[in-house]
């Protein structure tokens, strides 16, 4: 009897009888099952705001500069020309003049996870910036 008990002592220690992984079910593999995929959603969906954000900033910067440069009394062409150059891609570029007031706008739909994923819809980006034209 006292051989029986010890060889039984000593597979509970090796890991072998009862303990916390016989305890769990499955449970942890589980919970990562879940929660690796929301975790990949959360991740997708930051990097989509931060493409969108960068979207954004070339806007408002593309805006600033066509307006500058029609304030400098370059041509709204070459305004459109320097505008196209910083915003993003497919960007559409307006210049309006009143009086000696420019605005400038910069509108762009971009796609955060690339034209290919329809999952996501594309994200529309726009800026706006307004200028006096220098000299007489």
């Amino acid at each position: 009897m006292k051989h029986s008990s010890s060889n039984q002592q000593s597979r509970s220690d090796c890991g072998g009888g009862p303990g916390p992984r016989a305890a769990d079910g499955g449970y942890a593999t589980a919970e990562a099952a879940v929660a690796l995929p929301a975790l990949l959603v959360v991740l997708a969906l930051s990097v989509g705001v931060v493409v969108s954000v960068g979207a954004q900033l070339r806007c408002v910067d593309a805006a600033r500069v066509a307006a500058r440069v029609v304030a400098r009394g370059d041509s709204d062409a070459a305004a459109q020309r320097a505008a196209e150059r910083v915003a993003p891609r497919g960007a559409l570029v307006q210049v309006r003049h009143h009086g000696k007031e420019v605005d400038v706008t910069v509108s762009a739909d971009t796609k955060p996870f690339g034209a290919g994923v329809r999952l996501f819809p594309a994200v529309h980006v726009s800026a706006h910036a307004a200028t006096e034209v220098e000299g007489p």
